[in-house]
């Protein structure tokens, strides 16, 4: 038995035909941000020369350990996205916390990379959006 979430014109909506749409995007956009959160977090975690070292910041950590968790963060937002991909209902509100989450761990990046950081931020907006203005209406045959 097929599963198929339509936008029932009745009682849907432009706006819900948009969010369903922005959805399969932000489970694409949650595995871009998973793997780009993995690779910063490698980089970390090697003390590669990308990052600026010296800078006094009220939540410093060094960067072992802002690595293991942008490595952790990212893994798991493959995960939730892949999830999401696959339809699967928990991946929804998942994707929502492990996003703020993300938001929270890129605020206190801003010191480090600040313009990436408010790039990742805006997106894990777009992300907690579209997952949570999105009502699928399952229709089964």
């Amino acid at each position: 038995m097929s599963e198929e979430v339509r936008v029932n014109p009745e009682a849907g909506s432009v706006k819900q035909g948009i969010a369903a749409g922005t959805s399969i995007g932000a489970a694409v956009i949650l595995v871009t941000l998973g793997i780009i959160s993995l690779f910063q977090g490698i980089a970390a975690v090697a003390e590669d020369e990308v990052f600026v070292r010296g800078v006094e910041y009220m939540y410093k950590l060094d960067f072992t350990g802002w690595g293991w968790i942008h490595i952790v963060l990212g893994i798991l937002m493959i995960l939730v996205g892949i999830a999401l991909m696959a339809g699967q209902t928990w991946a929804r509100v998942t994707a929502v916390i492990i996003a703020a989450l993300s938001i929270i761990a890129n605020f206190l990046w801003l010191p480090y990379y600040p313009w990436w950081s408010i790039l990742i931020i805006a997106l894990d907006i777009v992300v907690i959006w579209a997952v949570s203005t999105w009502k699928p209406q399952p229709d089964y045959y």
